[in-house]
């Protein structure tokens, strides 16, 4: 007979670990994310042949047709923004003193040390503003002086082979992840201003080249199976594979672009959660707005080649499905089901850049609800998922005047659907 004090060590150690498990939301978490998602070697064998670069200098907006419109408005919440970008973009001689990053560095991760994670982050998010304001001043002013900046400032990042020097490593991914939005960053401001530089080939050709190395480069690193391979992260690495693919006439980096949205879709449930974001526990609702960001963001880019992609439906599901979600669950975190915290985190609808996507969507589509949070929390910037997103593409009379001021919005807003 054996003495059952000889298990209590296994048994002390299980339970902590269910401890763990509990305290961490991994357990509750665990479930939502096990459906059947699309493995990375699935989504490698999508047959995507069809879609293909049709136009290097369509972008994500129609930037001349934009400008003449602006040059006309008088809507106030477009007129504070063109004032703002053509009395702070800043001097090029500035930015061209800004050192590019060209060794690999350590990011500690965001919620072990938000203020590590801040202060180490800050010269990657200066370059991020930078790139955005450049482009939006060209937009806002029509002054080439900032769109032959913006490449001037680009082209000396590409000689100093900035941010070349990466290397992965699975332990430690917060560089990688940091990488994403540089990348996207720069292309986006840059396919605003490419269709009016004339002349700078040369810078052009070095900026181009040195965008689709590192794409190329940072996109061919798997991540984790089952979290970043397939996760928002893909979503991100998606966003800037079609934008350089489309500035560099790379059908293979366009397709991986477009594998992202077949891949939420295929991982989509019934009711429209994508499970790799449901199962971030009191985070739920926010990850599941999170990923509609990159992935709305990324369609406009697809759909600017000539692809009906917003209407795309894989077994049943399309980006609506997933839109509507994110509204029910916000509204009613009942609706997230058992496995997932009732109590969720909603700090990140205080903050205007989750919801850039909104503007995007709301151009394209009517949604009574979408339309009533983008009243709330305009104007929208996401330094590196667009830039200045209200400007860009708010319809003159789709608003004119802050739902708040300023202050009272970034304290006060949306704590909820049935405000009135």
């Amino acid at each position: 007979m054996h003495d059952a004090r000889q298990f209590w060590p296994q048994f002390h150690s299980l339970l902590r670990l269910i401890l763990v498990l509990l305290i961490t939301g991994a357990w509750i978490s665990a479930s939502p994310a096990s459906a059947d998602t699309l493995s990375r070697e699935e989504r490698m064998e999508l047959d995507l042949s069809e879609y293909r670069v049709n136009d290097s200098d369509a972008g994500y907006f129609d930037v001349s047709a934009r400008m003449e419109l602006l040059s006309e408005t008088n809507n106030a919440i477009l007129l504070q923004q063109i004032d703002e970008l053509k009395s702070q973009a800043p001097s090029c001689r500035q930015l061209l003193n800004y050192k590019p990053i060209t060794t690999r560095g350590s990011i500690p991760g965001y919620y072990p040390n938000p203020e590590e994670w801040e202060l180490t982050t800050e010269p990657l998010f200066l370059f991020e503003d930078s790139v955005s304001m450049l482009a939006g001043a060209f937009v806002a002013s029509g002054d080439s002086y900032y769109a032959e900046c913006l490449v001037s400032f680009l082209a000396h990042w590409a000689d100093a082979k900035a941010l070349t020097t990466f290397r992965y490593d699975p332990n430690d991914p917060q560089a990688w992840f940091a990488s994403e939005s540089m990348l996207f960053a720069a292309a986006m401001a840059y396919a605003t201003v490419r269709p009016s530089i004339e002349g700078m080939d040369e810078e052009r050709e070095e900026v181009e080249s040195w965008l689709q190395g590192l794409a190329m480069q940072h996109s061919a690193i798997p991540g984790q199976p089952g979290e970043s391979c397939c996760n928002n992260h893909f979503y991100r690495r998606a966003l800037y594979a079609s934008m350089i693919g489309v500035l560099t006439d790379n059908d293979d980096l366009f397709r991986f672009g477009v594998s992202a949205i077949y891949s939420a879709l295929h991982d989509m449930t019934e009711e429209g959660a994508l499970p790799h974001e449901i199962s971030r526990g009191r985070r739920a609702t926010h990850y599941q707005n999170y990923a509609l960001l990159y992935l709305v963001t990324n369609m406009e880019v697809i759909a600017r080649q000539g692809y009906d992609i917003f209407n795309l439906e894989v077994e049943g599901s399309t980006i609506h499905k997933a839109i509507d979600y994110f509204f029910t669950v916000l509204d009613d975190p009942v609706k997230l089901g058992d496995e997932v915290p009732l109590e969720q985190y909603r700090g990140f609808t205080r903050d205007p850049q989750y919801f850039t996507w909104l503007e995007i969507y709301l151009t394209r589509f009517e949604l009574s609800q979408a339309e009533s949070f983008a009243q709330r929390v305009r104007p929208l910037y996401n330094r590196s998922a667009g830039g200045y997103m209200t400007l860009y593409f708010m319809p003159p009379e789709g608003q004119d005047q802050p739902f708040m001021d300023d202050r009272r919005r970034r304290t006060e807003a949306f704590q909820g659907l049935n405000i009135q």
